[in-house]
């Protein structure tokens, strides 16, 4: 009888509060939704409410892309963000499920400093930048954010942190050698 109650236990899954929900898409992309803002315009005739969305998308092999869509509706604000995210998909250079090395991300004020991770340690990384790299496919690694917080801003810093990885074989094909001698 005990032994039944453990085995329940385990087969329940963990509640955990950091898991986000995780969209499967048809085609085999991961979207996560960011955000969603009420935005408003001031007319004439008062102020009109609309809705922004961020949606980022990836495929968890190192295909990743983020989206901003507006709509009237939440729903349309969000399946126009994914739209843009999947016109926007872009290779990032992964190895071993980390980053090949140190990076640091720039976009307007907001610096995310990107540092690889030996298996085992997660995806240590607050809010934003955690969802672009779990849909990129980064197992393991640590960030840190400075600067402005604003969820756009750091999925375009991370975003563009990653964009400028490169592997050992890059630079060695820049440079003329073989990878080994790097």
């Amino acid at each position: 009888m005990a032994e039944e109650i453990k085995k329940n236990k385990t087969d329940k899954p963990q509640n955990n509060r950091r898991e986000r929900p995780v969209k499967k898409e048809d085609d085999g992309f991961d979207k996560r939704l960011v955000s969603v803002r009420r935005v408003t315009k001031v007319v004439k005739g008062g102020r009109t409410m609309r809705f922004s969305a961020l949606v980022v998308l990836g495929d968890g092999k190192g295909n990743v892309g983020m989206g901003i869509g507006k709509a009237n509706e939440v729903p349309n604000a969000i399946d126009k963000a994914t739209v843009v995210a999947k016109k926007s998909l872009k290779k990032v250079s992964i190895v071993e499920g980390t980053i090949p090395h140190e990076t640091v991300g720039k976009y307007s004020t907001t610096k995310v400093l990107m540092i690889p991770a030996e298996e085992g340690h997660g995806v240590i990384a607050g809010g934003a930048a955690r969802a672009v790299l779990e849909v990129a496919g980064v197992k393991n690694i640590v960030t840190k954010i400075h600067g402005s917080t604003n969820r756009i801003n750091v999925v375009r810093a991370t975003l563009n942190g990653l964009l400028s990885l490169k592997t050992r074989e890059e630079i060695a094909a820049r440079r003329g050698k073989k990878p080994e001698e790097i």
